[in-house]
């Protein structure tokens, strides 16, 4: 027999919600986690500015590099010294601690003192880490080179009673080579030097060091494209002599060597390059004897330069 039901108990209301249902499904760039939802935040956030805290560009102030990062330092007792003679520019002197005095330490710091440069007593361990090569306990720190334009050389030059006499290197890479031919330029009546941007050394410490001082007395400029200045300086009326061990010409059958000459010194084992070369007015050779095929290029801006000082001379 069939069991008869009771009334059904109502739920009062409770699962009305339920029954309601959610709505209108939401487009899918409401949906979180669909692919259109993150391309519209995504977009979003590209263009809403981000809130920074730095100050206003007029106020910001780029980083400043401390002076220690761009200065050289020239070693040993004998480069110092003659560095401080000539007054090249300097910031500052070091002292190795425990330093055995002589006359050339004595001479330096005297030198240091008169011009008022820092003098700085550092461990020896410290100098030998800053310095390269043989520092003997002492070294100066320079401030980087300010190099001049060449056609200001060339005006300087002029102003000087003798004819302009100046020194171009073209390919010249060893900033001890650079510093011996300023050397040079400055013992035989020279009136600048000219380098080329690239691919050429510059005034460092080394080159500071080979030139005993001389650098502060000849002014180094830098050539953009040192086949088009050598074509200046033609135009200007100097002649662009090169040295070339193939040239045609002896270097003491140069007689225009009275008049303004540019000398072009070609680098270590390469020589001119072709460029240069083709710019050259002349081309002239050192005769040697025995068996040398060719010289140091400091060595041969030496010899040529003393040649023309001799001619000079004599004029």
């Amino acid at each position: 027999m069939a069991s008869k039901k009771g009334p059904s108990v109502g739920t009062g209301g409770h699962g009305r919600k339920r029954l309601a249902g959610k709505g209108p499904t939401p487009p899918a760039s409401a949906r979180k986690g669909h692919p259109a939802s993150r391309r519209a935040s995504s977009a979003t956030r590209s263009t809403t500015p981000r809130s920074t805290t730095t100050q206003p560009a007029s106020t910001r102030r780029p980083p400043q590099r401390r002076a220690e990062d761009d200065a050289e330092l020239v070693a040993g007792r004998n480069p110092v010294v003659e560095a401080l003679r000539a007054r090249v520019p300097a910031l500052e002197l070091l002292v190795a601690l425990g330093l055995d005095g002589d006359d050339r330490t004595t001479e330096a710091l005297a030198l240091a003192r008169k011009r008022g440069l820092p003098i700085s007593e550092i461990p020896r361990s410290t100098l030998d880490r800053r310095a390269a090569g043989v520092h003997q306990g002492l070294a100066l720190r320079v401030p980087p080179y300010a190099y001049a334009h060449p056609d200001d050389v060339l005006a300087a030059a002029r102003e000087h009673a003798e004819p302009p006499l100046l020194v171009a290197l073209d390919g010249v890479t060893d900033p001890g080579n650079l510093g011996a031919i300023a050397r040079s330029v400055a013992a035989f009546g020279g009136h600048g030097v000219v380098v080329p941007e690239r691919r050429a050394a510059g005034v460092t410490a080394a080159a500071w060091k080979a030139s005993a001082g001389a650098l502060a007395r000849v002014p180094v400029a830098r050539a953009t494209n040192l086949s088009r200045t050598l074509l200046s300086f033609a135009d200007a009326g100097l002649l662009v002599v090169g040295l070339d061990a193939d040239g045609e010409l002896d270097l003491d059958d140069l007689e225009a060597a009275t008049g303004p000459i540019a000398l072009v010194v070609g680098g270590e084992g390469g020589g001119l390059s072709r460029l240069v070369g083709e710019r050259c007015d002349l081309r002239v050779r050192i005769p040697m004897a025995g068996t040398v095929e060719s010289l140091n290029a400091a060595v041969a801006a030496g010899v040529a330069l003393a040649e023309v000082a001799r001619r000079r001379r004599g004029a």
